[in-house]
This record gives C-alpha cells, structure tokens and sequence, in this order.
C-alpha cells in the first residue's frame, strides 16, 4: 500500500489550518473589499474616454507549490515556483490591445528570465471578431482552453498534457468572435524549432479550428457550452514548439447549475515519427460548498495504441521518466477561493497508474500530493 509521506500530510494540515484562520478572522464583504483595493493597484491607468491609451494594467501570476510522489520504494518531494509571469496590457484606439508578458525563475535564477508567453497585438473589431498576432494560447482540450489562473485542479491533467501543446504559448495568427450563442475560433501557427522567443520557423505549422455553442439558455442554467476543436499539423521533424501529433480532435462540454458542476473532455489524436495513436477521456465534477470553499474531484483515462506512446506528468514522471502504453487517475482535491481566482489555494492527491506492456521502464503506479497558492492579476 502506497502513503503521501509525512511532511506532505504536516503541509496539508498546515495549509488548513491557514485557510480556517483566515476565514473566521473577518467577515466575507470586509474580506472582498480589502482584496478589491489590493487589486487595483494593478490598474496603472484607466481612462475609457481617452482617444489613445484608455488602459495600462499590470498582468501575471505566480504559483508557488509543494509536491510529493511515491511509488513504491521511490519518492520524490520538492518545493517549486511553478510560474512567475509578469507584463503589460494596454489598451490603445479603442480596439487595440498590446499584451507583453514575460516567465522568469527566481527559484535557479541562471536564467532568470526564460521565455515570452502572451506577446501580440490584437484588434478588436466587435464581438463577431477579434484579430490576435504574435504569441498567445492554442487553446484545444478542456484543460488546455483553460488559463492556469483559473484550473479548478492544481494542474492540468495528463489527457492535456500528451494531446495538447504544454508549450501553450506559440507564435500566429487567429480570429475569434460569437455571436447568437455561437462561438468560434480558427488560427495558423508555427510548429517549428522552439525558443523562449518567436521560434526559428524551420519547421511546420499547424492550425486550429474550433466552434462552441452556449446552453445554459435553453438549459436553464448558469453555464452550459459545448466545443469541438480540430488541429492539424504538418509532420516535420524540427517541430518542437508541439507534441508529435497530425490530427488531434477533442469534445469538451462544460456544466455549472447552482453548486455543483461538471467539466468533459474525449480527446483522439493520431500521431508521426514514432508516437503512436492516441484517445482518451476526462470527467472532472465540482461542489461548491460555501462561496470559497470547493471540492473537485476528476477520473482521467489515456491509451496508445502502442508501447511508449503515453507520458506521465509533471511530478509523477520525476520518478518514471520512460512511458507506458495505458494511464489511469483519480485526483480528489480541495481548493480556497479567497479572491476568486485571483487568489486561491488548492490542493490535490492523485493515485495513478501506468501499464507498460513493453516492460522497458514506464511501469508507474503510486501516489503524488501537490498543495500550492495561486495569485494571478
């Protein structure tokens, strides 16, 4: 029988013990007022009448953790600035946005500053479409359209990270908008040598269509949408921006009525040069018990269709570097909403398991732990 070893369960319980503290020590509208004023020294400058600049706002986030793996015999514990992020938004003409954003490393701090994320231009013409050029997110699969300011689980799960691109931010050009409940977006990006600024362009490309329909209308209730997303990508052997993967398709639906909630994810992909085919599926249910108080649990199952074609993720692959054909998770977490997600504290125990028919080392099955705070403006 595998346990989260004993400062891991001492962290958990310390972490509780800071959410309970701060919770009873004053009352909730004292505590959204404080954190309103705390957040607007984010807004540099706001002036909506202004013909030129109406917004300077400081954008980032950073997400400091603990996590904890055993398997076995094995075990793995660390402390990790996960991500730092820093930049600037400004609004400029009434429909421009220029966004700059950088990540950095305090923790090694020899680079300290790594790689650009959000760096584009955009041009919004109305709610039927928006220009973006430059860097920014490919956003496919239920956790990869998601921004880790606002994952209900403390990380993405494993279907995103072997189908969709964990480099998120890649340069090109996209055009999204809605309109009557309809939502869309279709993009052209480089695939090619990856580097912390626009890539080399040596490579291929791939492209992103994606359409969403809002139900909460005709469901009666607070959140309801269905999206499809299809990529394509050109096989090329210096495509590192990416996974190695021609079609990828997912059907994500996304439910929220009252308290509870419910994120899917069925996901195929069919690979190139050596990676296999792959599909796989995610149930992700949520209760919000109080206002800030939330439990999430999710079930995730991936297949290759041959030997080593399936990762294991971040921390669980500190032990088992090598892949595995099957994975198998349940992940039980809770999370702190102090400030929506602007700052919250999550935590999360996953019991995963990888078969490795070719026996050659990506055999895994054990337990990870990860608690951290979450702070994005």
């Amino acid at each position: 029988m595998l346990f989260v070893n004993q400062n891991s369960v001492q962290f958990a319980l310390l972490l509780s013990l800071a959410v309970l503290a701060t919770t009873g020590s004053m009352p909730a509208q004292s505590q959204e007022s404080r954190y309103d004023d705390i957040w607007r020294f984010a807004q540099w400058y706001d002036n909506g009448d202004a013909p030129i600049v109406q917004t300077v706002l400081f954008s980032g986030r950073f997400q400091y953790e603990y996590a904890s793996v055993e398997d076995g015999g094995d075990s793995h514990d660390e402390w990790n600035v996960r991500r730092m992020r820093l930049g600037v938004r400004t609004g400029l003409f009434q429909q421009l946005t220029v966004h700059l954003e950088a990540e950095f490393n305090p923790q090694e701090r020899d680079p300290l500053y790594t790689r650009l994320t959000d760096t584009y231009l955009q041009w919004r013409w109305g709610p039927r479409l928006t220009t973006t050029v430059g860097k920014q997110g490919a956003p496919f699969t239920m956790d990869g359209s998601t921004s880790s300011k606002e994952l209900r689980t403390i990380d993405r799960s494993n279907l995103a990270n072997n189908m969709w691109f964990p480099q998120e931010y890649v340069p090109g050009v996209s055009f999204s908008g809605a309109d009557s409940g309809w939502s869309y977006r279709a993009g052209v990006y480089t695939a090619g040598g990856r580097n912390g600024e626009f890539g080399e362009f040596d490579g291929g490309f791939f492209t992103l269509a994606s359409l969403g329909y809002d139900l909460a209308g005709a469901l009666g209730t607070d959140a309801a949408l269905v999206r499809a997303n299809y990529v394509y990508q050109s096989p090329d052997t210096n495509n590192t921006f990416t996974r190695q993967l021609q079609h990828v398709a997912s059907l994500n639906f996304l439910l929220e009525a009252g308290r509870w909630g419910l994120e899917t994810d069925a996901s195929a992909a069919a690979g190139y040069m050596g990676q296999s085919d792959l599909w796989g599926a995610m149930l992700t249910p949520f209760l919000n018990v109080t206002s800030g108080l939330q439990l999430v649990s999710r079930v995730t199952y991936l297949d290759g269709d041959a030997p080593n074609s399936v990762r294991l993720a971040r921390y669980e692959n500190r032990l088992t570097g090598d892949r595995g054909d099957q994975y198998r998770e349940l992940y039980l977490g809770v999370n702190y909403y102090f400030y929506h997600h602007k700052l919250k504290l999550q935590s999360g125990l996953q019991l995963g398991d990888m078969n490795d028919r070719a026996d050659d080392g990506g055999s895994y099955s054990g337990v990870a732990f990860t608690s951290g705070i979450r702070v994005s403006w």
